[in-house]
């Protein structure tokens, strides 16, 4: 990571709307694929062809040693599991998908988290409630807001739902690489946080908890799971600061 936030120009943007646009793309063909019975690899494959065949590289293939092109988290988990032949999705499931590209040089970026079938209530509620706490935070994606005006709109949306924030995972800047600064919690952190200002680029991502916010690694060095079992779910847009307000680079999902 670079320690300075980088300001993307117009031009820059255009290119990462590209970027963007072919994961939306992808995570919108993979929602159509997603059914009780298949694996998550198969998943992962669809989502590596589909971006090659539109001249982007999966990002997290090979970085910092991730097997896979899509992070893809069953129920508990949070993020970053693996794609496996041995997983496969059953009625009533779940389904977390993160997925990047790198594209002319930038990187986009975006999650959803998608129904299995048939789903319980209560998980229905959690991923409703989680898609409108992006919703929340990208509002407040104006110049002259801070970093801090985003973590708390999505906290207090998430909470006063009787769910939890992840804190140990955060969104972040993107541009020319996948992961810059600032960091953006999904909670309110004590101190003062970044001003937001044209051209900054900011992949806000809530990741929620039906239980309490406390997660951990698995011994795959990978996979992040609720500590108490409960359901998790994940969104994700990549959005640029501009003189209009917010631009989802990542629109269409």
């Amino acid at each position: 990571m670079t320690s300075a936030i980088i300001l993307k120009s117009a031009s820059e943007l255009a290119l990462m709307e590209e970027a963007n646009q072919i994961v939306a793309q992808t995570l919108c063909m993979l929602r159509e694929h997603i059914a009780p019975g298949i694996t998550t690899l198969h998943l992962d494959q669809l989502a590596e062809k589909f971006a090659r065949k539109n001249n982007a590289t999966p990002a997290f293939k090979g970085y910092r040693g991730f097997p896979g092109s899509l992070c893809v988290s069953v129920n508990e988990q949070v993020v970053h599991g693996i794609p496996s032949r041995k997983v496969m999705l059953k009625e009533g499931d779940i389904l977390s998908i993160d997925f990047g590209v790198k594209y002319k040089g930038y990187y986009g970026d975006a999650a959803i988290t998608v129904p299995v079938g048939t789903i319980a209530s209560q998980a229905e509620d959690l991923l409703q409630v989680t898609r409108e706490s992006l919703y929340e935070a990208i509002e407040q994606v104006k110049i002259g807001n801070r970093i801090a005006d985003i973590s708390q709109a999505v906290q207090d949306y998430v909470e006063q739902r009787g769910y939890s924030v992840v804190r140990q995972f955060v969104g972040h800047g993107i541009g020319q690489q996948l992961h810059e600064p600032p960091e953006i919690p999904n909670y309110r952190r004590s101190g003062r946080s970044p001003k937001l200002l044209a051209g900054m680029v900011l992949a806000i991502e809530p990741m929620v908890n039906a239980g309490a916010h406390d997660v951990k690694i698995l011994g795959d060095g990978w996979t992040v799971v609720t500590i108490d079992r409960s359901l998790s779910a994940h969104f994700e847009h990549s959005v640029a600061v501009t003189e209009n307000g917010p631009f989802i680079l990542s629109h269409g999902l």
